[in-house]
């Protein structure tokens, strides 16, 4: 596991780390989220960052390839926080509409909801999956 906070162009520290692809990850990523919000003071994210991180996580392990996935936790802006996995499978995730039966199918509903914006950008071996979330800054 490695974990770096690197400057970036805004002044704001970015915070990444590297994790194994197991379903015990997703407490190590909310913890970094946890951590990185403080550190902005952008506290009042806490909450919704942390299940969009624990969806994403959860997505690459269920669907990636390898054994590791790497969290990112960057501040672009003052007032937007961008949450992203990193994993070693192209295939991009789908937006369903599970019906009330399915126990599965819910999570990126879930990031859908409660970030300002998400999508995937295809890397040459995988892709990254983000989300925005806005705060007061």
């Amino acid at each position: 596991m490695t974990t770096a906070a690197a400057p970036r162009p805004t002044g704001h520290p970015g915070y990444r780390e590297t994790l194994p692809r197991e379903p015990g990850s997703a407490a190590t990523a909310r913890r970094l989220v946890r951590v990185a919000l403080s550190a902005w003071g952008l506290e009042e994210l806490a909450h919704d960052a942390a299940l969009i991180v624990s969806e994403l996580v959860a997505n690459a392990v269920q669907h990636a390839r390898r054994d590791s996935l790497r969290v990112t936790i960057e501040r672009p802006e003052a007032k937007r926080v961008r949450v992203a996995v990193v994993d070693f499978s192209r295939r991009h995730p789908v937006l369903r509409d599970p019906g009330p039966e399915n126990e599965s199918g819910r999570g990126l509903a879930l990031v859908e909801e409660l970030a300002a914006h998400w999508g995937t950008d295809p890397l040459p071996w995988g892709k990254q999956v983000w989300a925005d979330l806005e705060g007061r800054g």
